[in-house]
């Protein structure tokens, strides 16, 4: 089965070279790996154009920032022109651990339409947040889960591994949300279709290098996607 996994990236050139290489390390068969970059003014894309004379990687080169969300659904169109199989994201700083991916890529194996690494289920973890930062997530995702009824726990985990023939279905590319709040809606629409969700426990840590791309603008949109997806029920 043909796999891709995307990256979108914004100044990540301190993490993208070693990330690259440890995704490939891992041999895992028929994958390879989209980096969207948007314009980074720290040369990642310049360093990505690199690292795809080397390893399987496509980069896409976009004009400016111009979110996760898209960036999101750009990766996904182009993984399915190549008759992609599965789709996969994930963090381009190293807060998703590569080396958890083959369990990921396992557990859709089993018959499951859309598998996340989540740190909202037993065994789950997050390293480097304060304690503020978590609670404020905790009640976040509860109110959001709440408000839309989604069984699903860590609705804005960014690690993920998707069935094309789903993604084709939820009609993806007609996703609003452009920032995190991307991340809920294409659960929304996945539970409200009645595809099958699996959550594998990871660790998540916060990055190391460069700085994080959530903003009030984030926030915000968050929960007005979270209003907007209730109005329609």
């Amino acid at each position: 089965m043909k796999k891709y996994i995307i990256l979108p990236t914004y100044n990540e050139a301190e993490n993208l070279s070693r990330l690259v290489r440890e995704i490939s390390s891992l041999n895992i068969p028929d994958l390879n790996i989209i980096a969207v970059d948007d314009g980074s003014p720290d040369g990642t894309g310049q360093i990505a154009d690199r690292l795809a004379k080397e390893f399987p990687l496509i980069v896409i080169h976009r004009q400016g920032k111009q979110g996760l969300g898209s960036a999101c659904i750009t990766g996904f169109k182009k993984a399915l022109e190549f008759g992609a199989d599965i789709v996969c994201q994930m963090d381009a700083d190293f807060s998703h651990d590569p080396h958890d991916l083959p369990r990921l890529l396992e557990r859709i194996d089993k018959d499951y339409d859309f598998v996340i690494g989540s740190r909202r289920v037993t065994g789950g973890n997050i390293k480097g947040w304060s304690r503020y930062r978590n609670i404020q997530s905790i009640l976040a995702m509860s109110f959001a889960r709440a408000m839309l009824g989604l069984k699903t726990r860590d609705i804005t985990a960014g690690y993920r591994c998707l069935k094309a023939t789903m993604l084709k279905d939820i009609d993806f590319q007609t996703i609003k949300a452009n920032g995190y709040a991307f991340q809920e809606e294409l659960i929304y629409r996945s539970e409200k279709k009645g595809y099958s969700i699996a959550e594998v426990p990871v660790t998540f840590i916060d990055r190391k290098f460069g700085q994080s791309k959530l903003g009030i603008k984030d926030i915000i949109e968050f929960f007005m996607t979270v209003f907007r997806l209730r109005l329609k029920k």
